[in-house]
Order: C-alpha cells, then structure tokens, then sequence
C-alpha cells in the first residue's frame, strides 16, 4: 500500500516549456517549479518532470508499451478529469472507451497527447480491486 510519505516521480521530454506548462495547468496540474531546462509539477500528487529535450520527441507516439496517467478509484473523479479535457480542449489522443467489456478487469479509459507526444491515460475500473 502507498504511504503518504511517498510521491511518484516520472521525468519526461518536451520540446517547449510555455506550451508544455499551458497543457498541464489546463490539465489541473500545479506548476511547483520552473528552470530553464524543465518545469516540474504536482501530476494529481505525483511529480512529473518536462525536461526541455527537442531532440527526443517521439514523432509517431503509440499508447503501448509507452504512456503514463491516473487510475481513478471515485468514477466521479474520472468524470470530472473527462469533462475537463473536453471543455479545455486539450487534445484526445484516443476518444473514451472501456476495455475488456463484461470482465472483471473492465474500465473506462481515455487517452491525451501533450506537446511533445507524450501520452497521458486516464481510467477508472468498475472494480477497484482491479487497479493493481
């Protein structure tokens, strides 16, 4: 089990800082911090760093095997997050779907793209003893 003393860290590449703090702020991430070469955020009490890195933007993103997101355990929550993507118009890599319909391990998901192609998955399983 995670303790509260505990904060995930993910460090990523973008290839601009001002349009990869507008995308997150409207994403509802606090910016924590800002350098020169990377910005670092509070991603829904985790930290994700963007490290300045143009040369290293993946051109033709795929949702597998790289992306990183939210598993929600509230559906309101996940609802909220969905609703928020859509009226800020932040860019939907994948549309909402849900996966392994009729089985235990079903959930809701939904994918974004941020400015450097990094793929951003939120989803929320029905039965949250499926989240890990």
């Amino acid at each position: 089990m995670r303790e509260t003393n505990k904060v995930f860290h993910l460090a990523i590449p973008c290839k601009d800082l001002d349009e990869t703090v507008e995308f997150y702020e409207k994403l509802g991430c606090r910016l924590a911090r800002r350098y020169d070469d990377r910005v670092t955020f509070d991603f829904f009490g985790d930290q994700v760093v963007c490290h300045l890195s143009p040369d290293n933007i993946d051109e033709n993103p795929k949702m597998y095997p790289r992306h990183y997101g939210i598993t929600f355990l509230e559906k309101k929550e996940y609802d909220t997050a969905l609703e928020a993507a859509t009226a800020k118009e932040l860019p939907f890599f994948k549309e909402p779907m849900v996966r392994f319909k009729g089985k235990q391990e079903e959930h809701m998901t939904f994918f974004l793209v941020d400015p450097a192609n990094n793929l951003l998955e939120f989803k929320y399983y029905h039965d949250a003893s499926m989240a890990y």
